[in-house]
C-alpha cells in the first residue's frame, strides 16, 4: 500500500517523499495556521464550510422619467403592472447570475502516517502540533472544523476510502488527547479519492492528492 500523506484544512501528506521531513517541506507555524483559518468579515454557514456572506439587490420599479418625450398615457403605458394580490406572476425570463462564494479558510500541513495504515509518524505528530496549538487558540476556539481524508487513485477505491476515514479520525484523536481538541469540534470524514486535486488516471502516484483537508465549519 502507497505511503498516504494527509492535508489540514487541506492536510497534505506525502509518504513517497519519506526522505524528507516535515520541517524541510516548510511546516506552516501555529500563528500561520490560525491566519489561514480565521475567517474575516461576516459569514454564512454552509454544507461545505463557512464563506462570506453576500446580499442580493431588490430591483425598484420602473417609473416613467421626468423628461420623458412621450405623451403622458403612452409613457405611463410602457410602465409594468403591479399584479393585484393573489394573481399569478409569469416566471421571469431574465437570466440570473450565480452568486460566486469564497473558499472556506483553509491551509495546508504536511502530515505523514505510515505506510499502509493510520498510524502517525514523528514528523506528523510535530505538524500537528503547531495544528492543535492553533485550534485550541482564542483565535479558533469559537470554530469547528472538519477533517477529511484525501487519497491518491492508487489501490481500490473501497480501500482508499476506508484509510481515509482511519487517517482523518486518527487525526482527530491525537488532537483531542493531546491538545483537548473537543469532540464536538471535529468532524473526521474519509473520502478516499472522490475529490482529488490533482486529476489522474487510475493507480497514479500522486502526492498532492494524499492529503488531510480542515474546513473551517462555523461556530
Amino acid at each position: 500500500m502507497h505511503r498516504l500523506l494527509f492535508a489540514s484544512a487541506v492536510i497534505v501528506p506525502s509518504l513517497l517523499f519519506a526522505g524528507y521531513g516535515a520541517q524541510a517541506q516548510g511546516t506552516p507555524s501555529a500563528d500561520q495556521i490560525i491566519r489561514a483559518l480565521r475567517p474575516s468579515g461576516p459569514l454564512q454557514t454552509g454544507v461545505r464550510g463557512i464563506r462570506p456572506s453576500s446580499t442580493a439587490a431588490t430591483p425598484s420599479a420602473t417609473v416613467p422619467a421626468a423628461n420623458d418625450p412621450r405623451p403622458a398615457a403612452e409613457a405611463a403605458a410602457a410602465v409594468p403592472a403591479t399584479p393585484a394580490a393573489g394573481a399569478s406572476v409569469p416566471p421571469s425570463r431574465s437570466p440570473v447570475a450565480p452568486v460566486q462564494q469564497a473558499e472556506a479558510p483553509s491551509i495546508d500541513l504536511t502530515v505523514q502516517f505510515e505506510s499502509g495504515s493510520a498510524e502517525l509518524t514523528a514528523d506528523a505528530m510535530r505538524a500537528l502540533d503547531e495544528l492543535g496549538r492553533a485550534l485550541s487558540s482564542e483565535a479558533l476556539a469559537a470554530f469547528r472544523f472538519r477533517i477529511e481524508g484525501h487519497t491518491d487513485t492508487t489501490g481500490s477505491r473501497a480501500t482508499n476510502k476506508s484509510l481515509s476515514q482511519a487517517r482523518a479520525a486518527r487525526v482527530a484523536e491525537y488532537l483531542q488527547s493531546r491538545f483537548g481538541v473537543s469532540n464536538s469540534r471535529l468532524d473526521p470524514v474519509g473520502r478516499g479519492q472522490e475529490a482529488l486535486r490533482v486529476q489522474t488516471p487510475d493507480q497514479t502516484p500522486e502526492p498532492r492528492n494524499r492529503r488531510v483537508q480542515v474546513i473551517n465549519i462555523g461556530a
